[in-house]
């Protein structure tokens, strides 16, 4: 497709790069509501185990939230609000979750289990992506059986 017609339907590349980014963000809101109802541990692991579906499928470029985040530092840019939402979705998500398994700090966990996540994410791309899920269940695993 040529350039022209991208900017013919978004007029800059920061409307593009929202545009990409709610879409993303939408299709991780929907994988994750369709995942089966299960007890909130359980839950915890299926939606931290989306992490090795993605980068083990192939051709694994990073995280989009946290690509476009690098590439816009300006937290008051568009974008910066779009990966914002997300993250807070993602952190409050985790956050419900684990005060319903009885976490003393749902909150502090639900951050450690988003940087967690960044981690692995960035660290798919940068190293073995083969060796994620195994990182994934690790790390589930010790944040949640610390109590």
């Amino acid at each position: 497709m040529a350039k022209a017609t991208f900017y013919k339907h978004f007029p800059s590349k920061d409307e593009l790069v929202v545009a990409y980014i709610e879409e993303q963000d939408r299709l991780g809101r929907a994988a994750t509501a369709a995942l089966p109802k299960q007890p909130p541990r359980e839950m915890i692991a299926a939606i931290m185990g989306r992490i090795s579906e993605a980068v083990v499928a192939g051709g694994w470029r990073g995280c989009p939230f946290l690509n476009a985040a690098a590439e816009y530092p300006d937290p008051t840019s568009p974008v910066r609000h779009a990966v914002n939402a997300r993250r807070s979705w993602y952190h409050d998500s985790l956050r419900d979750l684990l005060a319903a398994d009885g976490d003393p700090v749902p909150s502090v966990t639900a951050s450690l289990l988003v940087a967690v996540s960044d981690g692995l994410l960035e660290s798919a791309y940068l190293d073995d992506p083969e060796s994620v899920p195994a990182l994934v269940r690790e790390a589930v695993a010790r944040l949640l059986d610390r109590r």
